[in-house]
């Protein structure tokens, strides 16, 4: 149910014009400081999280391994995507919360 929440989410921040996918455009968004959340599949693969995650890390962006490819791609209507990045604070931080569990209302 939580991780519907999340991936709703998503589709909606995609429809409001709030994210970027793939590696190329995440590790652009990171390195000019838009991106504010960073979302990498499960199932991606360890060069690509360890790249994302080192990038991320280095400029201050939160990380976090959620879904697999598939249901991440599907929530932004795409194919094959195993990064987001997340550029509204307000999107970033409603989804942090679900992720990470703390919504305690809803």
């Amino acid at each position: 149910m939580e991780q519907n929440k999340a991936l709703r989410l998503i589709g909606l921040a995609t429809r409001a014009g709030k994210i970027a996918f793939g590696t190329v455009s995440v590790t652009e968004t990171i390195t000019n400081k838009k991106a504010k959340l960073v979302i990498i599949a499960k199932d991606a693969a360890e060069r690509t999280q360890r790249n994302i995650i080192r990038i991320a890390n280095e400029n201050n962006i939160k990380v976090r391994l959620y879904e697999t490819i598939q249901t991440l791609s599907k929530s932004i209507g795409k194919e094959n995507k195993a990064v987001i990045s997340i550029k509204d604070g307000n999107f970033s931080n409603e989804i942090l919360k679900i992720i990470d569990g703390g919504e305690v209302i809803g």
